[in-house]
């Protein structure tokens, strides 16, 4: 592991767990990754759920997100529904939801949000739809209102979707200002448009997930001066890793993100408390309980 932990361990707003099924069907994807992406991606924590979560234990995650998506209509229901009992039953985890543009997606997401689901995730490009779809403005609303984080996946990365691109997303911030959004892989590749966004919508946050580890320098680098435009964000930054579907050890996202705190002085370790434990912790609802 990397030397240095927050205070109150780490708490990471990306992570999947998954019915078996399912998680199953997403690590067969990625074993055709380089039909899919042109390049390999190899799984690294293939283990099963109880050694997935002793590894996240081991890391020093004290709380974690774990996001379920769909990728084709009737699944978010069901999937919330698990996920939503996952986060209830399991030490560490928080209840989570996702959703889907379908008639119902009020109806679930508000049982959702009343069973104590803390977080959302949208994944546009597996999805396929288009987020400024008009059945899911309900939903939008629904999280705004109850300030509960989404982590939207919206950004070009790995590949293009129909329905991608922070541009396209910034329709549904225009129509929702009040949504507390989380660009996922801070809207990778564009990384420069997601800190945009970040400066035109206070209540817009990215995850680190993937950003800056070896294996995405790549195929999506950072600016040189990303360390620096955090300064201004640097509350604003949260702690996502993408486990156990990374190609890579843990370790590898914990040490790009010492790596930027330490570019630039302003940052620092206060920077690190924010990122790893403080700023998530906020976004998932769990000051003083972590």
């Amino acid at each position: 592991m990397t030397g240095w932990r927050p205070a109150g361990g780490l708490v990471d707003v990306h992570v999947h767990f998954m019915p078996e099924r399912v998680l199953r069907k997403v690590w067969a994807f990625f074993d055709d990754a380089e039909r899919h992406y042109g390049v390999a991606w190899p799984v690294h924590y293939r283990g099963t759920e109880p050694e997935r979560l002793e590894t996240l234990g081991a890391q020093g995650v004290s709380a974690f997100a774990p996001l379920v998506y769909a990728h084709r209509p009737g699944m978010a229901q069901w999937l919330t529904e698990w996920a939503v009992d996952f986060g209830r039953r399991t030490p560490g985890a928080v209840p989570t939801a996702t959703i889907w543009p379908e008639p119902s997606v009020a109806t679930y997401l508000t049982a959702a949000l009343d069973a104590g689901a803390r977080c959302a995730k949208v994944h546009v490009q597996v999805g396929g739809f288009d987020p400024r779809d008009p059945l899911l403005s309900p939903a939008w609303g629904l999280l705004a209102e109850a300030g509960v984080p989404v982590v939207v996946h919206c950004g070009d990365g790995p590949v293009p979707g129909a329905h991608t691109g922070l541009e396209v997303f910034e329709q549904v911030l225009r129509a929702h200002p009040g949504l507390l959004a989380v660009l996922a892989h801070a809207g990778m590749p564009d990384f420069t448009g997601a800190l945009d966004l970040l400066a035109r919508y206070p209540r817009v946050h990215l995850d680190t997930t993937m950003v800056g580890t070896p294996f995405t320098e790549r195929i999506a680098p950072l600016p040189r001066d990303w360390a620096t435009r955090l300064v201004d964000v640097a509350d604003r930054v949260a702690l996502g890793s993408d486990f156990p579907n990374i190609p890579y050890p843990y370790d590898d996202q914990l040490a790009a993100i010492e790596s930027w705190a330490a570019a630039d002085d302003r940052l620092g370790e206060p920077f690190l408390q924010a990122v790893l434990h403080d700023t998530p912790a906020r976004l998932l609802g769990l000051r003083g309980r972590c």
